[in-house]
């Protein structure tokens, strides 16, 4: 634990100490997110924090490359694509920030990028849920890359108030280390599961180091480039620990321990792919494409509700750390506890969306409208 530790701070340090110095190379070349129509700031904002993100994950990789708990990973040149994805991704999204890509472009670069990634070794090997070992190469890499373009474009969905995007993946990441640590402990299994906690922790502390300077009032965007590396840094755990573990060790029934590979992921970036899919949705049934710009998001429908900023985020918060703790809670409690804790925060994440929404507020429980406007 305490290398893990050590290597959140330092991740939250190189982040933290590299992000005012991004923000002045953003002024000077002026990538400042305009005020638009689906925008909630007032007035222009620099961005390209992501590349700070970046420092702060290559960097803490590279020093977490001196430590024998993790040495043998980065023995082989599967950790060393796995950054230079990274670096590459954050790339990709600089140029997007700065001359603001085609749709079809971006996705073109994310693909080549991480099939490269897939191609040198970062794959899918197996399905634990169905007990299936992909036979062929060339569905091992349409799988991988299918999950991490996926969970890359993600992020990008909620990054739309100040902080929302670096909390709710800290949270999510938080609780992803705690399943991956405790499945090292368990299992002994440093050549994956170690590796997953490590790339978790190290999204936790460049999250937090940035959060310093992105929450509300932000001086300083993520920018496509920040919120593509944390979709991408998820996707690549996600492939790296699914199938690569015996998780039967756990002692539960044979069904549950199949699915925590699963469940665990999604529970990471859940509000992510939730807002992500009903924007998609949202858009083709418009006839539009499912990257056109709206203010439809969930974030924005807290706001319309006339929650505050910082209420909003937060709110959303809550409901990030209760996906995760429902899914933790399968890991670490008997089945009828695990059950009754998922059971309770359910209830709470129903009734928070019920009170937050208006359309749903005044359809299920209009006196809190009232209540509201006496007290208001």
């Amino acid at each position: 634990m305490k290398a893990y530790l050590l290597l959140a701070c330092l991740a939250m340090a190189f982040t933290y100490l590299a992000t005012p110095i991004v923000r002045r190379l953003a002024l000077a070349w002026h990538a400042l997110t305009p005020v638009r129509d689906r925008d909630v700031h007032t007035h222009p904002i620099p961005r390209l924090g992501g590349i700070a993100m970046t420092w702060g994950f290559a960097a803490t990789m590279i020093v977490g490359s001196r430590f024998p708990y993790f040495h043998e990973f980065f023995t082989s040149a599967q950790a060393w694509w796995i950054l230079a994805g990274a670096c590459a991704i954050c790339a990709l999204g600089v140029i997007d920030d700065v001359w603001d890509l085609d749709w079809w472009a971006k996705l073109a670069g994310q693909l080549f990028i991480v099939g490269l990634v897939a191609w040198n070794g970062v794959q899918v090997v197996s399905f634990p849920l169905f007990g299936v070992t992909v036979g062929s190469a060339r569905v091992s890499i349409a799988v991988t890359v299918l999950v991490i373009v996926t969970a890359t474009n993600a992020v990008n969905f909620v990054d739309g108030l100040d902080g929302l995007a670096a909390g709710t993946v800290a949270i999510g990441a938080g609780g992803y280390f705690v399943y991956t640590y405790l499945l090292v402990r368990m299992t002994n299994a440093q050549s994956y599961a170690s590796v997953t906690a490590m790339l978790m922790v190290v999204l936790v502390g460049i999250c937090l180091g940035f959060l310093c300077f992105n929450f509300h009032p932000a001086t300083i965007f993520m920018g496509d480039c920040g919120a593509m590396l944390l979709g991408y840094v998820v996707g690549v755990a996600f492939i790296l620990v699914t199938g690569q573990i015996d998780t039967t060790v756990f002692g539960h029934a044979q069904m549950l321990p199949a699915i925590l590979p699963f469940v665990l992921p999604v529970a990471t970036l859940m509000l992510p792919l939730l807002d992500m899919t009903m924007a998609v949705v949202r858009r083709l049934r418009a006839g539009q494409t499912p990257f056109h710009p709206d203010r439809k998001h969930l974030h924005h429908r807290l706001l319309a509700a006339s929650h505050s900023h910082r209420k909003a985020v937060v709110l959303m918060y809550a409901l990030s750390a209760a996906v995760a703790v429902g899914a933790i809670s399968f890991l670490v409690l008997p089945w009828p506890g695990a059950l009754g804790l998922s059971g309770t925060l359910a209830l709470v994440v129903m009734g928070l969306l019920v009170v937050a929404l208006p359309g749903m507020r005044q359809k299920y429980v209009p006196w809190v409208d009232r209540v509201w406007q006496h007290h208001g």
